[in-house]
């Protein structure tokens, strides 16, 4: 099982759940994802073991996000097309995509990877400019990552049904 459907079946990621993340105000709230973690790790030199209650939080949040908002009234906004453009991206190994949206969410997950390296590296040696960099750098490559899969989904609608009926169910005019 490859790593991304692992995450999406630990997230108990649905179909319901894959509706209400879809809300722009889930994908724009989940930017606050890893600069709670890193408020977390840092409040280690001011309360010690208690920053697991913090942790905790901000794992929580990773959670609860994705269902604390309804599915979202328009379909056609850039972060709601985006999110599913992650659905598409997360159903590659049954439904192919194009060559160039595989190539390219490979290369900016890869450097995700790295950027995430360098912002744990920062958590860990409380090192503040690794913290902030790799933080903000990861967080610039998943809304590029994001605006790729906002492409991606615009090309994928067009050619499959179930991709497609995902931004027409409760659109308004």
């Amino acid at each position: 099982m490859k790593l991304a459907e692992y995450a999406e079946k630990l997230m108990g990621m649905d179909d319901s759940t894959w509706q209400r993340h879809a809300n722009p105000w889930s994908g724009w709230s989940r930017l606050t994802v890893l600069p709670a973690i890193a408020l977390a790790a840092w409040s280690r030199m001011l309360i010690g073991p208690w920053a697991i209650l913090p942790a905790i939080a901000a794992l929580a949040w990773v959670w609860l996000n994705p269902r604390l908002f309804p599915p979202p009234k328009r379909k056609d906004s850039w972060m709601t097309r985006g999110i599913f453009g992650e659905r598409v991206w997360l159903k590659r190994g049954s439904v192919a995509i194009p060559a160039g949206h595989a190539r390219a969410g490979t290369i900016l997950n890869a450097l995700s990877a790295v950027s995430g390296l360098i912002f744990v590296a920062g958590l860990i040696w409380l090192d503040l400019w690794a913290t902030l960099s790799g933080m903000a750098l990861t967080m610039l490559l998943k809304l590029w990552f994001l605006d790729r899969m906002a492409w991606l989904y615009g090309d994928m609608e067009k050619v499959n049904a179930e991709y497609a009926a995902w931004s027409r169910s409760e659109r308004r005019a």
